[in-house]
């Protein structure tokens, strides 16, 4: 865990961070994204949801499908966000069949309905870095702080490896913090 997060621009921590996740082999991925499932099934936020809203991992992200199967094995609905005229919105998933290339290359479901509607959700947050407070550097498009400053009520999670995990990063006003930040070391 480094404290390097407080000196660094947000711009410099982010190329800091793709960076470090781009030298992650798929083993390193795999094995690490094994090991924080597992952590977050134990979580109270995992066994106590009826939904969860997750992104769909792309470029060395945690991964993010072995969840969703686990989800659904448990009875959970999913959902994924998908962007709709500048704005991210959740949609529920009912397999992998409909998922698409969107923007900037990420992952998300091909049609914007079913709108996902349970407001106490269990919502995974992706980002670039995290402190223990909850505070992320996401990837800078701002759709998820958007999002969820107008969805107050869900549980916020976030995975990472563990030199994403900061002592402290500096919040901005519209920074909405996860309650829960889970973190593993990458050998």
């Amino acid at each position: 865990m480094g404290t390097e997060g407080r000196r660094m621009d947000k711009a410099a921590l982010r190329r800091l961070m793709r960076a470090k996740k781009e030298a992650l082999t798929p083993d390193m991925i795999r094995d690490a994204s094994a090991r924080l499932a597992n952590m977050l099934y134990a979580t109270d936020e995992y066994r106590s949801a009826d939904s969860i809203y997750v992104y769909l991992s792309f470029n060395q992200e945690v991964l993010t499908r072995p969840v969703i199967e686990r989800a659904w094995a448990d009875g959970k609905r999913v959902a994924a966000p998908k962007i709709v005229s500048g704005d991210m919105r959740f949609v529920w998933l009912d397999g992998f069949d409909g998922i698409v290339t969107g923007r900037m290359g990420v992952p998300e479901p091909a049609a914007p309905e079913p709108a996902a509607d349970d407001e106490h959700a269990l919502v995974l947050l992706p980002g670039l870095a995290f402190d223990r407070e909850g505070r992320r550097v996401g990837y800078g498009g701002g759709f998820y702080d958007r999002y969820l400053d107008a969805h107050r009520r869900h549980s916020l999670v976030a995975l990472c490896y563990g030199f994403q995990l900061f002592e402290r990063l500096e919040a901005e006003a519209h920074d909405v913090p996860a309650q829960l930040v889970l973190s593993t070391p990458v050998p």
